[in-house]
C-alpha cells in the first residue's frame, strides 16, 4: 500500500509551504498512520518543500510520550511491529482540530486520542 497517495502528498507539501510563509500556521491532519501489531502512530501536518523525506506531526512511539516531530518517510516504510506488519494509514481518519489540540490532548493522556 502507498502510505501517501499523491493527492495527500500534495496537501502535506501545500501545508509546507504555508508553514515557511507563516510561523503561526497550525494545520490539522491530514495523514494518519500507525503499527497495527505494536502501539504506534503519526498524525502528519506537513512535509518540507526543501526535503521531500521529512514530515512533521504528531509523532507516538507507543512509550507514554507523545511529542511533535519531523519523522523520514523512508524510514516508516521499513517499520514493523511485533508480527512484522508494515505501517498502514488510516483510511478513514478525517481530521476535526488543528495539530495543537491533537499535540495538547495526547500530552494529557499519554498517547495519540484521535
Amino acid at each position: 500500500m502507498n502510505l501517501i497517495s499523491g493527492e495527500l502528498r500534495a496537501q502535506l507539501l501545500a501545508n509546507g509551504r504555508q508553514t515557511l510563509a507563516d510561523e503561526g500556521f497550525d494545520p490539522q491532519p491530514v495523514v494518519k498512520l500507525f503499527t497495527p501489531d505494536a502501539g504506534a502512530t503519526w498524525l502528519l501536518t506537513e512535509i518540507d518543500p526543501d526535503d521531500e523525506d521529512h514530515a512533521f506531526g504528531l509523532c507516538d512511539l507507543g512509550h507514554g510520550f507523545p511529542e511533535l516531530g519531523y519523522v523520514s518517510l523512508a524510514e516508516l516504510t521499513t517499520v514493523r511491529g511485533r508480527l512484522e506488519l508494515p505501517v498502514e494509514r488510516d483510511l478513514h481518519f478525517k481530521a476535526d482540530k488543528p495539530i495543537s489540540a491533537y499535540s495538547r490532548e495526547a500530552r494529557m493522556a499519554g498517547r495519540i486520542v484521535a
